[in-house]
């Protein structure tokens, strides 16, 4: 890479594969005693709730919850959990529903207001956060704390890999603590996640060196379409908000059956940058490959992430390969890793600010003064 090019966000990239070494020897023993066995017995009905990328991260894990622990599972804005959510469905038996709140900085005041609601109502409260004196924490009943290494700021990248970490490492600690599978199993999942580093760390070179190609061709590209399957289509969500965070950009994310109902209509269809998420366990892979086949007759631009290549789709696309897993469970953990070396780029090449820089008509969102500072309700 030239250094014409450096970036913080490409930086976080290349820091992930330690930082996954790092993070699952604090975040493995402590998702171990976080909950007590009881506790665990006692959960009949789980809801993730997060907002921007913890939300993200609450979506690609929903479905892996649902089968690793084998009960019905929620993923939730925070609004939609403090003001719309039924109350009669948050509470009546000890320890259920388990709420799990993820915000790495706990200081989201609709969270806050979210958590103080449901513990309201009888709901039991595991706060996944950096800071354990925020509102966040101090509206939960236990918390699992996130000690994330210091790094220059860039959109969420280390901190989104995180939470998704702790996330599933919960999962498979509910599930093996209930008897769905043995212990030998739930180490199986474990090591795939640790894994998932030494894969990474291999297959950088290439991918950073593809997606700078791709950049370089895209760089006045302005629009958007992440489209993506299951746990696939949180990875579409995550690329969304890369584009709103790091550039600034107009950007949807489509459910890959939505897409052939609704998106495809689009005009202007060299202008439309197609990103579609497909990696080669997923339920959906034969309307996965339909989906590629279909934009690339449209002549859109466009790449696939996936952990297979053109002989697991049969279309003539790009492909931008990330580590292939033992368990699906674990892929949500690398399969962001192209967008973020993307925007990365696409900021360097565009002296692009973060945010925006929270200056302009942007300077309301400084601090995170917009979502830190709001009235709470408690309904």
């Amino acid at each position: 890479m030239s250094d014409e090019f450096s970036n913080a966000m490409r930086d976080q990239v290349f820091s992930l594969p330690e930082l996954m070494r790092s993070q699952y020897s604090d975040l493995e023993p402590k998702t171990r005693t976080v909950l007590t066995t009881p506790e665990i017995f006692d959960i009949q009905h789980i809801i993730l709730v997060g907002l921007g990328d913890s939300y993200a991260a609450c979506l690609a894990m929903k479905p892996i919850f649902e089968s690793l622990t084998g009960k019905r599972t929620e993923c939730l804005n925070a609004l939609d959990l403090s003001r719309f959510y039924e109350k009669k469905f948050l509470g009546g038996a000890p320890h259920d529903p388990l709420v799990i709140a993820v915000s790495n900085s706990g200081k989201v005041a609709r969270m806050g207001e979210a958590l103080m609601r449901v513990r309201k109502y009888g709901a039991f409260v595991l706060g996944v956060t950096g800071n354990d004196q925020a509102i966040l924490a101090q509206n939960s009943d236990r918390i699992l704390k996130l000690d994330i290494p210091k790094y220059p700021s860039a959109p969420g990248t280390r901190s989104y890999m995180v939470s998704l970490m702790a996330l599933l490492l919960l999962a498979i600690r509910i599930g093996e603590v209930r008897g769905r599978y043995t212990m030998d199993t739930a180490k199986a999942y474990r090591k795939d996640i640790l894994a998932q580093a030494d894969k990474l760390e291999e297959m950088l070179p290439q991918m950073d060196s593809d997606i700078l190609s791709i950049a370089k061709e895209w760089k006045d590209m302005h629009h958007f379409d992440f489209v993506g399957a299951g746990f696939d289509y949180a990875t579409a969500w995550f690329g969304k908000a890369k584009a709103f965070e790091a550039t600034g950009d107009f950007a949807t994310d489509t459910n890959m059956e939505e897409w052939l109902h609704l998106n495809f209509f689009m005009k202007n269809v060299s202008e439309i940058a197609t990103i579609l998420i497909a990696n080669t366990k997923n339920p959906a892979l034969s309307r996965c490959k339909e989906t590629i086949n279909y934009a690339k007759q449209l002549g859109r631009p466009m790449f696939v992430i996936t952990d297979g290549s053109k002989d697991d789709f049969g279309v003539d696309t790009t492909y931008i390969q990330v580590p292939s897993t033992s368990f699906a469970y674990t892929m949500p953990l690398t399969q962001f890793v192209p967008i973020c070396l993307l925007f990365g780029y696409f900021m360097a090449m565009r002296g692009e600010r973060a945010g925006r820089g929270c200056t302009g008509p942007w300077s309301f969102s400084k601090d995170a003064a917009c979502v830190r500072q709001s009235e709470i309700v408690v309904l």
